[in-house]
Parts: C-alpha cells; structure tokens; sequence
C-alpha cells in the first residue's frame, strides 16, 4: 500500500486525510469536547506519520488509523488519571444541524432528541461507545475488529449487547 521509503509519510498523511472527519467524529465522542478531539486526531497523524515507514503494504489504512486514534486516547486517558468510560461534558457539545427553513418547534424537537441520544451514548461504557460508533461509520465487523484488537465474532456480539443497552437507556429517557 505505502511501502517504504522518502515518500511513504507524504502518501500516508494524503491517504489518511480522507479519514479526518470520521476520527475527529469518533475522537469527540470519546473526548466529550471538540478541543480535545481537534488534539487527539493530531496526535493521531502525528503518530501515524510516525509510523508511516514501517506500515507493511496491505494494511487497512482506515483500521490502522482508528486504532492509533482509540490507544492514544486511552493512553491520554491513563496520563490524565481519568476513566475513558466518562468523557468530559461540553456546552455546544451537538451542533445544530437543523434546516434554516424548518420551522422552529421541528428545529427544537430535532435538538431535544440530539441530546437524548449523546447522553444515552455517553452512558455506555468506552467500550460500547466505541464499537457503535465504529459501526455508525461504516466499518464493517472485520475492520472493528482490527481497531478493538479483537475477533469479528466478540465485534458481533459487543454491538449486540451495546445496541441492547442503548435501546434500554433511550425507552428510560422516554
């Protein structure tokens, strides 16, 4: 995929760009602030390009960079002495994303059910949080399992069981 070489960081960093949204989407769950996502997603190139001479042709860039984006948080998390389970809470913690023209108690409706689903998000564990979150971009089982470290078959069943919590937290809020 990148090989070795004087141009493997350049096409690495080019490649990895693609993938910037989708990190920083992720890294703002896990973090609980836009700020520290903005940190962690740098620290996340920074590592990756780091790395971009020894990553062997063929590897899944996108599960590669989602891995080094969870292990820096956790490694973030452990410096910090805090718990990944619990991120910090922010103010403008959802930006609206409501239509101009839609009418004000639709925009209002809109927000209100926003912030049930990222308290109930914010209720899983680091681990369930993440696994959904994975899922909600896009990857499939196979690629959660490379970034978890773990089997597509425990991927299965940690969705299953993270969606079923989730489900539970949201009928609660009702």
């Amino acid at each position: 995929m990148f090989g070795f070489g004087g141009g493997a960081r350049r096409r690495l960093l080019r490649d990895a760009l693609a993938h910037a949204d989708a990190l920083h989407n992720l890294a703002r769950y896990l973090t609980g602030t836009a700020a520290d996502a903005e940190d962690l997603v740098q620290e996340t190139f920074a590592r990756a390009a780091g790395a971009a001479d020894r990553l062997a042709p063929g590897v899944n860039l996108r599960a590669w960079l989602f891995r080094i984006l969870r292990n820096a948080h956790l490694d973030q998390c452990r410096r910090a002495g805090h718990d990944p389970a619990r991120p910090g809470e922010d103010d403008g913690a959802l930006e609206e994303a409501a239509d101009p023209q839609q009418d004000p108690e639709s925009a209002w409706l809109r927000k209100c059910a926003a912030l049930e689903l990222e308290a109930a998000l914010r209720s899983l564990s680091e681990d369930r949080r993440t696994v959904i979150l994975l899922d909600l971009e896009g990857l499939p089982d196979g690629e959660i399992a490379q970034v978890l470290g773990c089997a597509p078959g425990t991927v299965k069943s940690r969705l299953s069981r993270a969606r079923a919590e989730l489900r539970r937290t949201l009928r609660r809020a009702e």
